[in-house]
């Protein structure tokens, strides 16, 4: 087992997000360390599981998640922020801060790093280990796939609502987001699923469970959903109020009267 592999990539993402924090110091857009942590995941994991120890072919497997999963992210992070206005989140989030902001951002950049190698752990982890049994290898596989449909098309759906004129300052319900306020969050929850039924011969894979649980506390009450509802409250006002009462905030579900 090449341990060096496991810490390589902290030590090297720290350099990457640093230099990144000083470009939105100059260009008073961080909406970039969105791309720069979709990016940086999928590299990393890659990386992690194109150095381990176990089953070849399972390797490449999960380096192929890691790649068409954060390559997607990445590239739809990339064309909704180049060529626009620093996202609202980030606006109110540096206004906040005032004269602390750089000292802020900085923090908020390295903290971005440390999540990076956080979430590529699942690819080393699995990349020890032997293939898993039948059922669970083609489960965990239908499981990403599902998931990043699911998460594609959402992304898709309210990119094109977005993009009618006239919709400036109402809410998406068309499609998936009828049923849930946050589909691309659930989407990206659920693919997490696939790392331990992947990674169940793996030694250690039990702890491949806490991926998803991880990513549930991230997305449920740090960085995703919280920022996202507050930001759509301010900008979209009572319109969004309604849609919180008769939508589900995460798990697709069908509308209440």
């Amino acid at each position: 087992m090449n341990t060096m592999m496991l810490w390589l990539p902290l030590l090297l993402l720290v350099p990457v997000f640093l230099l990144g924090w000083w470009r939105q110091q100059q260009s008073r857009n961080a909406g970039w360390v969105d791309v720069l942590w979709a990016a940086c995941t999928g590299l990393t994991g890659v990386a992690m599981a194109a150095t381990g120890a176990g089953d070849p072919w399972l390797r490449v497997l999960v380096a192929a998640i890691y790649a068409v999963w954060f390559g997607r992210l990445s590239w739809h992070l990339w064309r909704r922020i180049a060529g626009h206005p620093e996202e609202g989140r980030y606006v109110h989030m540096r206004a906040w801060a005032g004269e602390r902001s750089g000292r802020v951002f900085l923090v908020f950049y390295l903290m971005q790093a440390s999540w990076v190698w956080l979430f590529a752990l699942p690819a080393w982890v699995v990349s020890q280990g032997q293939l898993p049994a039948p059922l669970l290898m083609v489960l965990g596989v239908v499981i990403v796939i599902m998931a990043w449909v699911g998460e594609t098309l959402a992304d898709h759906q309210l990119a094109r609502f977005r993009a009618t004129p006239g919709h400036r300052g109402k809410t998406c319900r068309e499609g998936l987001w009828r049923y849930s306020r946050h589909p691309n969050y659930f989407f990206e929850w659920l693919h997490w699923f696939a790392y331990p039924l992947l990674g169940a011969s793996a030694p250690g894979g039990e702890w491949l469970w806490l991926a998803p649980a991880m990513v549930f506390v991230f997305l449920y009450f740090v960085t995703g959903i919280p920022f996202t509802e507050q930001q759509a409250l301010r900008t979209r006002g009572e319109d969004y109020r309604r849609y919180q009462q008769t939508t589900s905030l995460f798990i697709p579900w069908r509308p209440k009267p």
